[in-house]
């Protein structure tokens, strides 16, 4: 018997997240010289490669759910979401003011929209605790 599919506004919640954090991944990469305190060691292709190593603990998270594995699944969703607030850590290395607007502006949106997916896939997760332990009352 096949398990439900991921709830609508979780699918929803990684589709937008996806976009910001790869919007956000691509600036980066193309427009790397701009990225105030970055390391000069740091490539554009070492900023892909990233964004690929992120992006597949969210594919992780949505394969895995199909199975019978499903709190695993919202778990590795939700730590999908938790890479974006990882953007904030731009403005350790530069104020705020230091960035162009469209850095601010993908780094905001990748934030924002990470934050989103973890809260919701977070609740989520509880929501399949709680009813496996009334199940078993």
């Amino acid at each position: 018997m096949p398990h439900p599919p991921l709830s609508k506004h979780i699918q929803l919640l990684v589709l937008v997240f996806f976009v910001a954090n790869l919007t956000h991944f691509v600036h980066n990469a193309e427009y790397i010289a701009y990225y105030p305190g970055l390391p000069h060691w740091l490539t554009r292709e070492q900023i892909y490669l990233a964004w690929v190593a992120g992006a597949s603990v969210g594919l992780s998270g949505l394969l895995v759910y199909r199975t019978k594995l499903r709190v695993l699944g919202l778990t590795l969703v939700t730590a999908y979401g938790a890479l974006g607030i990882d953007g904030l850590a731009h403005y350790t290395l530069a104020l705020c003011s230091d960035h162009t607007l469209a850095t601010n502006l993908t780094i905001w949106f990748e934030v924002l929209a990470g934050l989103s997916l973890l809260l919701a896939s977070a609740a989520l997760i509880g929501r399949h605790i709680s009813m496996r332990v009334t199940a078993k009352s």
